[in-house]
């Protein structure tokens, strides 16, 4: 494919997109129609939707799009717009890929050259690329970093790996990838953690992989499980288990009783084959063994977030959220915290944690649970955020004291 065809697919990608449908749903269908597109040429399709979805309100006002408040539901922006502002951020000449030839995108009309030659009004929220609803919780959050973090978010997410410490190669992890043409360094976040600086599309189908010596994670995902209390022999559960990548994580770090929840089982189905590959012992429970199973020593509560911490992996989230749906989750978060609390054992820990850098969603609730909740102390809190090279998160550690 030519520059200019990849960046037709992503035009009519992205319409589908602004539409409603799923990203991950329509680069994969235009994959399997696109039979001709080379791996290349898909990394660069994805590459191109995924930019123009992180940069939204400001592509769509560079390329003469209406912006507004919720641009990826709004049919006063298309994908051809958000490609001709993409360009312009890159200093491009759209004439030189805008030419009708072949598959190129059509040439540019008068009224989209006009468009083109005007010099946009953005206010804060648009040039940083969040909703207007969003920008004040953000910045009553963040604070003097709100602008720095919002403007991490625009960019394509780093690559981290976790290494398996309880692998015996674990030593030699670093010359092991790099032998296989993938560089690393270290990540301060968590001593697990490596950066990958090259190769990151070879990850997969490598040897250290493979043989479950390193695991696709977030630095501050590795970090949320350095903060735990963890010790040999305790009984623990991850609540909120999802994947399990968090469950596989405190496998490494702990030899215990670990098991993992999740209300939709089916998001736990490979983490069967994930623990054997990584030489782990994980039961997974179904919702109706949880309480029979514990009481438990440590409960992780990986709570469901805004996702506003990794909006630059599914920066969909950002422009889909709603503040009734913000609101929603707030309150599925309370329950989680109250309901996961009844399966501590005294003198246990409970471990809230969100992906998210919304106060809201963070301390807010973990001080609302302590005001309705007696016995409990919280020991330790701490949040990560995207402009120090990670994406957000948060945890909580509380502890349930004795009630004798």
């Amino acid at each position: 494919m030519t520059p200019a065809a990849r960046r037709q697919a992503a035009i009519e990608i992205l319409d589908q997109i602004l539409a409603g449908a799923p990203a991950e749903k329509q680069l994969t269908a235009w994959a399997r129609r696109s039979r001709f597109a080379g791996s290349k040429d898909r990394a660069a399709v994805r590459d191109h939707v995924f930019d123009a979805l992180r940069r939204l309100r400001s592509y769509a006002s560079l390329g003469g799009g209406g912006g507004g408040t919720e641009p990826v539901s709004s049919t006063n922006t298309t994908g051809r717009q958000l490609v001709l502002g993409a360009l312009r951020a890159e200093g491009v000449d759209p004439d030189t890929l805008f030419t009708g030839e072949g598959h190129a995108p059509a040439p540019l009309t008068a009224e989209e050259r006009n468009a083109l030659a005007a010099t946009p009004q953005q206010g804060t929220a648009e040039r940083v690329d969040l909703p207007d609803w969003v920008w004040p919780a953000w910045s009553e959050s963040l604070g003097a970093e709100a602008e720095a973090a919002a403007e991490a978010l625009q960019h394509r997410a780093p690559v981290h790996l976790r290494v398996n410490l309880r692998h015996p190669d674990a030593q030699n992890v670093v010359a092991k990838l790099a032998a296989e043409g993938i560089e690393t360094t270290a990540h301060e976040a968590a001593t697990s953690a490596l950066l990958v600086t090259e190769g990151a599309r070879k990850i997969r189908q490598s040897q250290a992989y493979n043989d479950g010596l390193v695991e696709l994670q977030d630095a501050a995902s590795q970090a949320v499980i350095e903060a735990l209390p963890l010790q040999d022999g305790m009984r623990i559960l991850d609540y909120c288990a999802g994947g399990g990548g968090k469950s596989l994580a405190i496998a490494a770090r702990a030899k215990g009783a670990l098991f993992a929840h999740d209300i939709s089982p089916d998001r736990m189905k490979d983490l069967p084959q994930r623990a054997q590959r990584a030489g782990a012992q994980i039961t997974c429970l179904a919702p109706q063994d949880v309480a029979d199973t514990g009481p438990y020593d440590l409960v992780l509560c990986d709570a469901p977030c805004s996702g506003s911490g990794s909006w630059r992996r599914a920066p969909e989230g950002k422009w889909r959220l709603q503040p009734a749906g913000l609101e929603a989750i707030c309150q599925t978060q309370s329950q989680i915290l109250d309901s996961a609390s009844q399966l501590v054992a005294e003198g246990g820990v409970l471990a809230y944690a969100t992906c998210s850098m919304l106060s809201v969603e963070n301390r807010a609730q973990v001080d609302a649970f302590l005001d309705r909740s007696s016995g409990w102390q919280l020991q330790s809190d701490h949040g990560w955020q995207v402009q120090n090279g990670t994406d957000g998160f948060y945890v909580a550690v509380l502890r349930r004291m004795d009630q004798g």
